[in-house]
């Protein structure tokens, strides 16, 4: 087969989408197979002093030191 026809899947990693929550949904879902995940809740870290979101798919993300998204664990 001609490597012409053949397509790969560009592969995106967390820390490389917008900093919004808006893109972070959208990844998610993306990342679910199509099943939405949404936001919970969200509130301020007593530690970082970061805002912190909880999402659907029982995970919370956060921003890391360049302002990118991050799994907060």
């Amino acid at each position: 087969m001609s490597q012409a026809f053949v397509k790969e899947e560009e592969e995106q990693w967390l820390h490389d989408i917008q900093p919004t929550v808006h893109a972070l949904i959208i990844y998610l879902t993306r990342q679910n197979n199509g099943i939405r995940v949404n936001e919970k809740s969200n509130f301020i870290s007593n530690e970082s002093a970061r805002s912190v979101h909880e999402m659907s798919n029982g995970l919370c993300y956060t921003h890391n030191d360049e302002g990118k998204w991050a799994i907060l664990l």
